[in-house]
C-alpha cells in the first residue's frame, strides 16, 4: 500500500478552477492506477476521474467530462485533478485513491478495487 495526502481543495466562485494534488509515499506508485472520488453530503461517494499505472488511459465521469483532467506525475509522486468550470454540485469532499488492479480499463472500476485512500480534501463551490 501508499499512503496518500491531499491537498489544493478550498472555497471557489461557480466558474473558477481549483488543482487538487495528492502526493503518495513510497516507491511503487507508477505501478498503482488513480482515482479521484468525491462525496457530498447525504450521497453516495461517486467514482469522479481515473488515470492507469502508464498514465496512457484516464477516464472522467459523466458530471465532469470536459471540465476536469486527471494526470500524473511519476517523478513527483503525484496526481493531479484540475478542475476548471467549477458548479455548486461539484462541492464535495474529494478523495485521492490507489489501486494495484490489473483490469485495461479504467473506467468500469469500483471502490473495492482501490487498495489505498487519502484523508480528503474539502471543494466548495459557491453560486
Amino acid at each position: 500500500q501508499v499512503q496518500l495526502v491531499e491537498s489544493g481543495g478550498g472555497l471557489v466562485q461557480a466558474g473558477g478552477s481549483l488543482r487538487l494534488s495528492c502526493v503518495a509515499s513510497g516507491r511503487t506508485f507508477s505501478s498503482y492506477n488513480m482515482g479521484w472520488f468525491r462525496q457530498a453530503p447525504g450521497k453516495e461517494r461517486e467514482y469522479v476521474s481515473g488515470i492507469s499505472w502508464s498514465g496512457t488511459r484516464t477516464y472522467y465521469g459523466d458530471s465532469v467530462k470536459g471540465r476536469f483532467t486527471i494526470s500524473r506525475d511519476s517523478a513527483k509522486n503525484t496526481v493531479y485533478l484540475q478542475m476548471n468550470g467549477l458548479k455548486p454540485e461539484d462541492t464535495a469532499v474529494y478523495y485521492c485513491a490507489a489501486g494495484a488492479y490489473s483490469y485495461y480499463s479504467v473506467a468500469n472500476v469500483r471502490e473495492s478495487d482501490f487498495d489505498s485512500w487519502g484523508q480528503g480534501t474539502q471543494v466548495t463551490v459557491s453560486s
